[in-house]
């Protein structure tokens, strides 16, 4: 089968890649960013969703499947831009991919599009994004799900929690970076909610389960195996021998500090991460064992995994440090975060 996967160079893009070529297939990445790393066997082209010629042209070329990762995140504060390119640009891959006939589309869609929502979260959970990112990524599923059924179209939603594996950087090189020179990390609140976690290969499992027993719809995905935000990281610390403590701050001034300072462009924290990373979220499972899908790794794992990743390439003149991709690449902590960086570090270390 010929698969397309859009988004080709970024976090999951790659890794997605990376599976579909192993398992034989035909693969085509699509990004607007060239491919540092390119998968062997893998074609690449590089143009941006939002370019409906480009977007038709590819889909001419035999597609049976789209894998549709392309999407701006978070951490790019890109305003109107999350609109342009998130429900845009899915507008145009979804249109052109069931003009030319593709037999299933995949949208990855996001868990920021349940806000804050009380837990656990079920298929019949209501959507109420709190930012702008969250309500970008509501939109474009829907618009994806309704071209999809205009063309006869088989669509998979996938909901996944947040995505962590080896080479994932962005938000979480911060807290590597912390752990691995000993300075305390914050938490907002008390530590005690409960966050669930996804690794990137039970995500991509997940993806080939769902198409290779046309299981179509909408899907939460997110881990089994989690507990409390502090034990999770407090395993972390352990694991990798630190002297890094886990601090609280209180939540509703957590909330309003963090506000300002994003707004100020002090912080590289996003909306979506101080407005949510206080409270619980983790999904009800049981529509994914139904089917007999159960993910392989636990929050600690995966934090661990992609912890000894970081502190393997450390250094290293590796490929993600200039990616364009915001989840492949670290980003810069700025003088605020410097300076509560030296305020914070272990007495000794």
């Amino acid at each position: 089968m010929r698969h397309l996967v859009t988004g080709g160079s970024g976090f999951l893009g790659h890794l997605l890649i990376e599976r579909l070529v192993r398992d034989g297939h035909d693969v085509i990445g699509f990004d607007i960013h060239p491919e540092s790393n390119p998968v062997n066997g893998a074609k690449y082209i590089i143009a941006d969703v939002t370019d409906v010629q480009a977007v038709e042209a590819v889909m001419a070329q035999n597609i049976d499947v789209v894998h549709h990762t392309a999407a701006l995140v978070p951490l790019t504060k890109a305003g109107e831009r999350f609109e342009t390119v998130n429900v845009g640009g899915t507008r145009i891959v979804a249109e052109a991919a069931g003009k030319a006939g593709v037999s299933a589309f995949v949208f990855t869609s996001s868990s920021a599009i349940f806000g804050a929502p009380p837990c656990p979260v079920t298929a019949d959970t209501p959507c109420h994004p709190l930012e702008i990112y969250g309500r970008s990524k509501l939109e474009a599923e829907r618009a994806a799900m309704e071209i999809a059924k205009k063309y006869g179209m088989a669509f998979i939603a996938i909901r996944p929690r947040t995505i962590i594996a080896a080479g994932r950087l962005g938000i979480f090189q911060v807290l590597f970076d912390w752990i691995s020179q000993d300075v305390d990390i914050y938490v907002i609140g008390s530590g005690r909610n409960k966050i669930q976690f996804l690794h990137a290969d039970d995500l991509i499992d997940c993806h080939m389960r769902l198409l290779a027993q046309e299981r179509y719809g909408i899907f939460n995905v997110g881990t089994s195996e989690f507990g409390t935000l502090q034990d999770d990281l407090e395993t972390l610390i352990a694991h990798a021998r630190s002297k890094s403590r886990v601090r609280h701050l209180p939540a509703s001034l957590a909330r309003v500090g963090l506000g300002i300072l994003d707004r100020l462009h002090l912080s590289p924290l996003a909306p979506w991460h101080y407005l949510t990373y206080g409270e619980d979220f983790y999904f009800d499972l049981s529509p994914l064992e139904e089917i007999g899908f159960k993910c392989k790794y636990s929050n600690t794992q995966m934090l661990i995994q992609a912890y000894d990743s970081f502190v393997a390439s450390k250094g290293a003149d590796t490929e993600s440090k200039d990616h364009a991709s915001r989840h492949r690449s670290p980003i810069q902590q700025g003088i605020l975060l410097g300076l509560i960086k030296a305020l914070s570090r272990r007495p000794g270390s």
